[in-house]
């Protein structure tokens, strides 16, 4: 029996989770949320990919947009910056285009890629997801990093794909318990769009909307 979407976690959420449990927290279950300039150079680069749901015809490549996806079995959803479907006799047929495709999600990125595994799990989540809605089996994926001007390839292992199962798992069990967890701080700290808001007072056993209340009566 399929759960209801409306449940469903944001897909995106697990790179915020990677980066930071407390983070993810604040924004998916307290809903606190601040922009600086990363995320905002972030949305200006997600723009250009983001044109809902459009297809793009060249030669044996076919490019779809803004592409909604979710996982019946981690319980997310959310948009594939683009997804590409590579006509190749060794693909896998796809009765909605009649022939058969490789597939690839390509996921946009500010900066250059990261030490941790955040854009990495993301494009895999996303990789599972097509994997579900497709029914197929899909080998690579790619992150393109506006600061470096090119693809990274990435592989899906069969590792990789179960930490982004560990993740959700854990994201849901937070979710349904309304958990804000306590992180050990650390020089990542300075680049968070919400250090204003987790930090430091916010180590203490309140929630970030009881601290917030709390500041606006005083």
């Amino acid at each position: 029996m399929e759960s209801n979407a409306d449940e469903y976690l944001m897909l995106s959420g697990i790179q915020h989770f990677e980066f930071c449990p407390r983070q993810w927290a604040l924004i998916h279950i307290e809903q606190q949320w601040d922009e600086n300039v990363r995320t905002l150079q972030g949305k200006h680069l997600h723009r250009n990919a983001d044109q809902p749901f459009t297809k793009e015809n060249r030669g044996n490549k076919s490019i779809v947009r803004a592409m909604p996806v979710q996982s019946h079995s981690l319980k997310i959803s959310g948009i594939c910056d683009v997804v590409e479907f590579i006509k190749d006799s060794k693909g896998v047929f796809i009765p909605e285009m009649e022939d058969k495709y490789k597939v690839y999600p390509v996921e946009y990125k500010r900066g250059k890629p990261k030490q941790n595994d955040a854009d990495v799990l993301q494009l895999t989540a996303q990789a599972i997801c097509l994997e579900e809605m497709l029914l197929i089996d899909i080998k690579t994926g790619f992150l393109f990093y506006d600061e470096i001007k090119r693809r990274v390839e990435i592989e899906f292992t069969p590792k990789l794909k179960q930490k982004v199962r560990d993740q959700t798992q854990k994201m849901q069990e937070y979710y349904i318990r309304k958990h804000t967890p306590k992180v050990k701080t650390g020089t990542f700290c300075k680049n968070c769009s919400l250090k204003d808001v987790c930090l430091p007072d916010l180590m203490a056993k309140e929630s970030a909307s009881k601290y917030i209340e709390r500041k606006i009566k005083e």
